[in-house]
């Protein structure tokens, strides 16, 4: 069959035969996830290198630099305010349905091992060192930190190096440009290991915390898979449709990225294959290369509607009053730390254990309550985290005049 020789196809029959097994034997489950980890390696090996290529590729090739400036100052601009929606939909949403109404757990009698290490890399995730780490001890050590912003930093640094040399800069600018397709060659290598990957990500999850803990927790899963999915077809379709595209045909376009993540429960695992996806959707270069990485760290969508959706329940749960007051604080330096959520491994969660312990009205061993289904929660917040990204590059290319109309016809609505 044509669908099973596709990598969607593939990645699919992956995940429900990982589920199986790590339903049938957990201990196999488990042992599986090397397959996974060393996929993302090899993922983000790739994604520093090719991001610096594609970026200084892009922007070099800019004669006008305020047009980059321009869309960067954009970008944070829609940043902010859809993050913002996502935080307040899921703020609403939870006090609606109140998902952890009547469990009654009391903090002191909670186990804490299980949080123990999350609690200690929030001690870190200050203001200070958020924007200390966007700047690289070396040149090198941007692409051997494992994070974004640093290479993005150096990228545009370097990008607009060669866009002011003009002509003297061309020759380098060739080899970066043909050093990226060399990149792009590598990554279409790397995804035929994703079926693997998703089996071995998959296997993990339910051998790991089984059946029953996605059921203990069903109402609160079922709130915030619901919470993103009216996000996403609601707010992003809307604004979407403002501009011209239809929501249905961008997720036929980006289906094989989309079950990749939902397999490897990371949007990072996309972040190559998205760039030069945009790319075919008609999105320039420099748009989709500055776009999309500042995005992975600044449009996380999913975990905002996590974060807030999670601390209420935490509060809900342990039955720690909270005034629309406390809520609106909550939301408020929420804004703040879910734009360090990428800055390290797991890191809605460590941004949650931060939060709580910043606003002293919640219990941060409520924390231990989501252990179980956070893993279950990650799928849906990556592949929104995904979507959003791709949303936002298509519509800030429109607004710039960076969008090839022609080769984005798949994708825009009929009456354009």
């Amino acid at each position: 069959m044509r669908s099973l020789r596709s990598l969607y196809g593939q990645v699919l029959i992956a995940i429900l035969l990982g589920g199986i097994l790590g339903h049938v034997r957990p201990d196999l489950g488990v042992a599986m996830k090397p397959l996974a980890d060393g996929f993302l390696k090899l993922i983000k090996a790739l994604t520093a290198p090719l991001l610096f290529a594609t970026l200084v590729a892009g922007i070099g090739s800019v004669g006008d630099l305020k047009k980059v400036g321009r869309v960067g100052l954009k970008a944070l601009i829609y940043f902010e305010v859809v993050t913002s929606l996502a935080l307040v939909l899921g703020l609403v949403v939870v006090n609606w349905v109140q998902p952890g109404a009547g469990l009654h757990a009391r903090p002191e009698t909670l186990d804490t091992s299980a949080v123990q290490g999350y609690t200690a890399a929030a001690k870190k995730l200050t203001a200070v060192e958020f924007i200390l780490g966007i700047i690289p001890d070396t040149f090198f050590g941007a692409f051997t930190s494992g994070e974004m912003l640093p290479v993005l930093f150096l990228s545009v640094l370097v990008g607009v190096s060669f866009s002011r040399m003009g002509e003297r800069a061309k020759p380098v600018l060739d080899l970066v440009h043909l050093a990226g397709e060399a990149l792009m060659g590598i990554v279409a290598l790397v995804m035929r290991l994703a079926p693997l990957a998703a089996f071995g990500a998959m296997a993990f999850t339910l051998g790991k915390f089984g059946i029953a803990g996605l059921l203990s927790l069903g109402r609160l899963l079922a709130c915030v898979y619901g919470t993103c999915g009216l996000f996403v077809f609601g707010v992003l379709g809307l604004i979407l449709r403002m501009n011209g595209f239809r929501l249905l045909r961008l997720l036929v376009f980006l289906r094989e990225e989309i079950f990749l993540v939902v397999g490897t429960s990371s949007s990072e695992s996309a972040l190559p294959r998205l760039l030069l996806r945009m790319e075919e959707l008609g999105c320039s270069r420099a748009v989709a290369g500055l776009v999309l990485p500042a995005g992975y760290s600044f449009n996380l969508d999913g975990t905002c509607i996590y974060l807030t959706m999670a601390a209420v329940f935490i509060g809900q749960a342990t039955d720690t009053p909270m005034t629309l007051g406390s809520q609106l604080g909550l939301l408020a330096l929420l804004l703040v730390t879910s734009k360090g959520a990428a800055a390290i491994s797991g890191g809605g969660f460590v941004t949650l254990s931060a939060t709580l312990s910043a606003t002293h009205t919640l219990p941060v061993a409520g924390l231990s309550l989501l252990v179980g289904v956070d893993r279950f929660m990650s799928e849906i917040r990556a592949v929104t985290n995904l979507i959003g990204n791709a949303v936002a590059t298509l519509v800030i290319a429109r607004w710039e005049g960076a969008l090839d109309l022609e080769k984005s016809r798949r994708i825009r609505s009929d009456r354009n």
